[in-house]
């Protein structure tokens, strides 16, 4: 069994990498619109999302992460479908939408729970900060839900420093423990080092959940200017002209180490952030194929000089 850890100072223990199902749950009309399908496409279908979860259990990961928002629904009903009667810790996300206000909040967990077939909800996270949202009254209503039963941890996402440091004291002050903050953090996006995040994560106890742990495939090698990828991450700069050329070498680096530990390129990406303790990376699977690459990066250690000649190799992703 892959080994478990603490999930900030609440009493979830979590394997050391997720599995994000942002684009699960083959969604129809409108939810095929919204951004996460927009980016990357829909799953390669129902079996393989179960599938994807088979390999995931069986290599010891116990942490799934959903959202409302994602698809409308659909990634929270699919995940909830798939995880009914599993030893699989669940996590999802409010509010639904950008328009949502604080007094949402109950019937947007109490949708959530139904679609998910659960009691409560494992982890309950913001999704993102907003000034419709304000984050003392906001966790107030967090922790009333950990009191019910409704919730068993309480985490935050795309939270600054000092927006984090605002809900822990809120929480605090009833005794429930700000479990985590899940930021984009990987070799190509390593701002939670210079902006205070991981640091406030460190001094707070609070655990880092890194999304796009592979800068959305960018740090898989598979993407060239001959192939790149599906839907409107083709756009982006990082897999255009310069942009590919400025990660090659960071590529080449990532297939190198991958060699010598017979890893490939993105389970060394992964590898990288899981070697901090702080950090829970969560990676998106559409199907098996990719949720066993994924897993692989559970069965090895980088060593402290590879750690180090791969930070020293991304210092510009810092800024």
């Amino acid at each position: 069994m892959a080994d478990r850890s603490q999930l900030g100072q609440s009493d979830l223990l979590v394997s050391r990498l997720g599995i994000g199902a942002m684009v699960w749950g083959q969604p129809k009309g409108l939810a095929r619109w919204t951004p996460a399908q927009r980016a990357y496409g829909p799953s390669d279908g129902p079996a393989e999302e179960e599938r994807a979860l088979e390999v995931s259990l069986a290599a010891g990961i116990n942490f799934v992460d959903t959202a409302e928002f994602y698809s409308l629904g659909a990634s929270e009903r699919r995940v909830g479908e798939l995880t009914q009667g599993r030893d699989v810790l669940v996590a999802t996300k409010f509010p639904p939408s950008m328009m949502a206000r604080p007094k949402d909040f109950p019937k947007a967990l109490h949708d959530s729970l139904g679609r998910l077939g659960r009691p409560a909800v494992d982890l309950f996270q913001h999704h993102f900060p907003s000034n419709q949202m304000p984050i003392p009254e906001l966790m107030r209503l967090m922790a009333d839900a950990v009191k019910a039963g409704l919730v068993r941890a309480v985490g935050v996402s795309n939270y600054s420093a000092v927006q984090m440091r605002l809900a822990h004291a809120e929480l605090e002050k009833r005794r429930v423990p700000l479990a985590s903050n899940q930021v984009q953090y990987s070799l190509l996006q390593r701002r939670p080092e210079v902006d205070g995040v991981l640091a406030a994560c460190r001094e707070l106890g609070v655990t880092l959940i890194a999304y796009s742990p592979l800068a959305m495939g960018a740090l898989t090698g598979k993407y060239s200017r001959a192939r790149g990828p599906r839907g409107l991450r083709r756009f982006f700069g990082t897999f255009r002209g310069k942009g590919l050329e400025a990660i090659q070498p960071v590529v080449d680096m990532l297939r190198k180490i991958g060699e010598r530990n017979g890893r490939s390129p993105s389970q060394v990406a992964l590898r990288w952030l899981m070697e901090n303790e702080q950090v829970l990376p969560i990676a998106g699977a559409k199907n098996s194929v990719q949720a066993a690459e994924n897993a692989g990066a559970l069965t090895f250690s980088l060593t402290p000089s590879d750690v180090e000649a791969l930070s020293a190799a991304t210092l510009a992703w810092r800024l």
